[in-house]
């Protein structure tokens, strides 16, 4: 005789231990964060609170902060974009290309638009870059590492990816990249060239809606089955939410998903995301002060890592659910959004409210033209690393690691022993007057 069971609906003390937890970490990320918060916009008010800590202190504790504010509210965009995208009857690679990438790549995208409005120069232009550039790298190696070793290490398998997959995205990453580093090679920057850099994108859109790729994971996608969860709708039961970043429930409140709410969800989540990359921006520009660093090159790791967070954890979703294709495709495929609309639609706001952003031949300029290069090389290496052999097994991943390892070094001597890298930033920048002859635009 068969006997059916029903779901337990998970106990409500159950619940409030876990918001416990959340609200004790939540108040200990504000306990610190608020001090520096408030230095941003009313210096000189918190002295009796920080007592001297030093700014560079402050601003890891805001970077690190913002980290998670980014990730927990990039998870409630993108369930409200998502549905959106499926109330509108988007195609799954089209929605992927749009709807998806922004709700990934939102982070580069504010991040870079706060870079131009703090800086409103061709340094607040290469943080912009910086941020973009590191986060390329991230995606590109990190996410895919991270990607192999959690499937190997949690399934016992390795990852097989459509080499179509890898064609189609990786090669027009490498095209993006290269014209990039083209239109970077100008006396200054305007609106056309973020029109130019978006309209790439939207030749990406048509290759994915008249080139598709059937979904042909060796395992069939099977979505977990979610337990019932007690949702406190109330204004308190809200307000806890808030304080532990659920969003989702947050704004929800235990109601099933509208267009209305998923709207409001979205609208909240933007929020949240812009006030977290403006703070992240301000973090970077403080920490470079207190190392004396460039702001940009704080950028091309901090901000990159952080911002680069929603990325990863997406991926790792979809690996685990056996879509190996979409987790290498969400990876590849941010990055063409971070090059072409994250860069090219704020640089194209800017300059059209703003005016040009001159690059002129300080150390930004170089860095912008040198940062690029490396990033079209280490990309190309990336992808023979993707492209050859059956599979993408533990080997790959820590060449994959390798490589982000180096750039990192790189980056380092860049900053502090320039001496010792003089002979490949004398490449980096021949390579880069290379590509400027072709730049209709200059």
């Amino acid at each position: 005789m068969l006997q059916t069971t029903e779901k337990e609906v998970s106990p409500k003390p159950g619940e409030k231990k876990g918001i416990s937890v959340g609200l004790i970490l939540g108040f200990l990320i504000v306990l610190l964060a608020l001090p520096t918060v408030i230095n941003f916009y009313a210096p000189g008010m918190v002295d009796f609170w920080t007592h001297g800590v030093p700014h560079l202190a402050q601003s890891i504790i805001v970077i690190v902060a913002c980290c998670l504010i980014i990730w927990k509210a990039s998870d409630g965009f993108e369930t409200a974009s998502d549905y959106i995208g499926d109330q509108l009857g988007m195609e799954a690679g089209v929605k992927g290309a749009t709807i998806n990438a922004i709700g990934s790549s939102l982070p580069e995208l504010f991040t870079t638009f706060f870079f131009l409005v703090v800086q409103k120069d061709a340094t607040g232009f290469a943080g912009g870059i910086g941020t973009t550039a590191g986060s390329a790298v991230f995606n590109a190696m990190i996410i895919p590492a991270a990607v192999i070793l959690s499937v190997s290490y949690s399934l016992k398998r390795g990852v097989t990816v459509d080499k179509r997959v890898i064609l189609r995205d990786g090669l027009f990453l490498i095209f993006a990249e290269l014209l990039l580093v083209v239109l970077l090679n100008s006396t200054e920057m305007t609106w056309l060239h973020g029109v130019i850099l978006m309209l790439i994108y939207g030749g990406y859109i048509a290759i994915l809606k008249f080139f598709k790729i059937s979904n042909a994971d060796g395992d069939s996608e099977e979505e977990e089955e979610e337990e019932d969860e007690y949702v406190d709708g109330s204004i308190v039961g809200r307000l806890k939410s808030f304080m532990v970043l659920n969003i989702e429930n947050a704004v929800l409140g235990g109601k099933a998903m509208s267009k209305g709410l998923a709207w409001s969800l979205l609208a909240v989540a933007t929020v949240i995301i812009g006030l977290a990359c403006h703070l992240l921006a301000e973090a970077c520009v403080m920490l470079g002060e207190a190392l004396n660093v460039a702001p940009f090159i704080i950028a091309i790791i901090f901000a990159a890592a952080a911002t680069s967070v929603p990325d990863t954890f997406i991926s790792i979703k979809d690996a685990k659910k056996g879509n190996y294709n979409d987790a290498v495709a969400n990876a590849l495929g941010s990055n063409i959004f971070d090059i072409c609309f994250a860069l090219g639609f704020p640089l194209a706001i800017y300059c059209f409210f703003n005016g040009n952003i001159p690059m002129g031949t300080g150390e930004a300029s170089s860095f912008v033209g040198e940062f690029r290069v490396l990033l079209l090389i280490f990309t190309v290496l990336a992808f023979f690393i993707y492209y050859f052999g059956n599979k993408m097994g533990k080997s790959k991943a820590f060449m994959l690691f390798g490589l982000y390892g180096a750039f990192l070094l790189y980056t380092l001597a860049y900053v502090y022993a320039p001496d010792s890298v003089s002979g490949i930033r004398s490449f980096l920048a021949s390579s880069n007057d290379f590509f400027s002859q072709f730049n209709i635009l200059n």
